[in-house]
């Protein structure tokens, strides 16, 4: 997290409210939200890969992007 500058309050944020969920792989699951950054600010991702199948969840990694038409879907 603090290689990539990520604080913990945005994964928290990420974790309890996604605004979307994907499963990866069988007990691997990707959580990710929408926010605003950088001046002028510019739509970016933040992507938490979370094993479900632990106990209790464990973590794994998460990244920041500012290509969100790439893993964003959406609902047709």
């Amino acid at each position: 997290m603090a290689r990539r500058q990520i604080t913990g309050d945005d994964v928290v944020k990420v974790l309890i409210a996604p605004e979307q969920t994907a499963v990866i792989r069988e007990g691997r699951e990707v959580y990710q939200s929408r926010f605003q950054a950088g001046e002028p600010p510019k739509t970016h991702l933040l992507r938490v890969f979370v094993d479900i199948d632990r106990t209790p969840p464990e973590v794994v990694t998460m990244y920041r992007t500012s290509k969100v038409a790439t893993y964003w879907r959406t609902e047709t």
